[in-house]
């Protein structure tokens, strides 16, 4: 017993002291919004037979099925072609802008309202991976996942910095931005737009009354009691989030993996034969019959699908075969994509996946990202720094040391001395 309450303390504090997994998390949201983001500019050729007026999913018959399962879609608010252009048009720039990082918080709603109204137009669209696109739109606004990799994150290091030289920071966009986005709020529950599902509506005003407690907590009070009190909140609801989208991806591969267990096809090993000489799953017909010219190859393709999906939930616990088995889903995901030509779902799926992958390697690979934009970018905004001074010299006399020594300061941060 002595033991048990230090330990539940220290968990207690780990939850509620730091948002966990903001790689992951920031991971997470880049995949997601890339996925999105290029789901819709490949179909804007097609955009009037998917989502707009030209669709087989008449207007009228989204409008009935919406009326019976009060799902929430801004495009059933008109049936003018410029509403269906203008919902289009920013859904594509609310997901370049997630994907960004920029005002991540405001972004992630605006996300799920694009990605809800253009799913709940047309439910028949899709291939699986608009299922998942569709949870982690709504999982995402409970995350803190602009904390590293984003607009926002840079953002914060500068007025960091700023603050520590002494200046005042002052940020005009987001209360214009708060105050905007609360005019369209109110507008669209006084015309009754909002009557149907109440979730998503009490999601969005949740989200914004907590926009402007924060921004009050930091501007008005007189201690730092409301904003770290905000803060706890925020981690809380973030943590909690997190741990949520990955029971939500272990259940879909457990599900996945005992359904295939009872199939006939998946007990003899040549379920994964068929999809491959499917005409609409096959656009590299002569890949997909080199995959499946052997015979003991899908069958031990087959069964060790199963076996993955089935005991990747039960991996956790081990990190070294978690990690084996979570890089053997991400090369499957990307076979999908390449010989069965559904890239969104897999793109979605390794998405889903990121959230397991170690910090250590999102860490060396967001390292390796930043040295490859470094050489990319041009040095000519490095500013130089004055050679380094002898203790025990007169003021104004450099030292000995040459200035080859002295390191360039990049962005007003001091590189490491070589």
């Amino acid at each position: 017993m002595n033991r048990l309450w230090p330990a539940v303390s220290r968990a207690v504090a780990r939850v509620t002291d730091s948002a966990l997994g903001p790689y992951q998390t920031a991971v997470l949201r880049i995949g997601v919004a890339l996925t999105w983001l290029l789901f819709l500019l490949r179909e804007y050729p097609h955009r009037q037979e998917l989502y707009g007026p030209d669709s087989p999913w008449s207007w009228d018959l989204a409008a009935q099925l919406v009326g019976a399962n009060d799902a929430f879609t801004v495009l059933l608010w008109s049936d003018s072609q410029v509403w269906f252009e203008a919902v289009y048009a920013l859904a594509v720039l609310f997901s370049l802008l997630l994907l960004l990082g920029w005002r991540t918080r405001t972004m992630t709603a605006l996300f799920m309202v694009g990605v809800l109204s253009l799913q709940n137009r047309s439910v028949f669209m899709g291939d699986g991976g608009d299922n998942v696109l569709h949870l982690m739109a709504i999982y995402l606004l409970f995350t803190r996942c602009g904390h590293v990799w984003s607009l926002d994150a840079r953002r914060a290091r500068r007025a960091a910095r700023a603050r520590a030289r002494g200046e005042r920071t002052h940020d005009a966009v987001g209360p214009a931005l708060w105050a905007v986005l609360g005019v369209v709020l109110l507008l669209g529950s006084l015309a009754g737009r909002t009557d149907g599902d109440w979730f998503i509506p009490a999601l969005l005003w949740a989200v914004w009354l907590g926009q402007a407690g924060w921004w009050l907590a930091g501007r008005l009070a007189r201690t730092d009691q409301p904003r770290i009190l905000l803060d706890v909140v925020g981690n809380v609801a973030h943590n909690g989030a997190l741990l949520v989208i990955m029971a939500e991806a272990c259940l879909i591969y457990a599900t996945a993996g005992w359904y295939k267990v009872q199939g006939s096809r998946w007990q003899d090993g040549t379920a994964v034969h068929y999809p491959l000489h499917l005409e609409y799953f096959s656009p590299w017909p002569s890949l997909a019959g080199l995959l499946t010219a052997s015979g003991t190859l899908v069958m031990l393709v087959t069964y060790v699908t199963v076996v993955v999906q089935v005991a990747f939930p039960f991996t956790l616990f081990n990190r070294r075969v978690k990690n084996v088995l979570l890089g053997f889903m991400i090369l499957e995901h990307a076979v999908i994509a390449v010989v069965l030509g559904l890239p969104f779902f897999s793109l979605a799926m390794i998405a889903a996946d990121a959230v397991f992958l170690p910090t250590s390697f999102l860490c060396r690979a967001g390292g390796l990202a930043a040295r490859a934009r470094g050489r990319l970018r041009p040095r000519g905004d490095a500013v130089p720094v004055p050679p380094p001074r002898r203790p025990d010299g007169p003021p104004g006399r450099p030292s000995a040391v040459g200035p080859a020594q002295a390191a360039p300061v990049t962005d007003g941060v001091p590189g490491p001395r070589t």
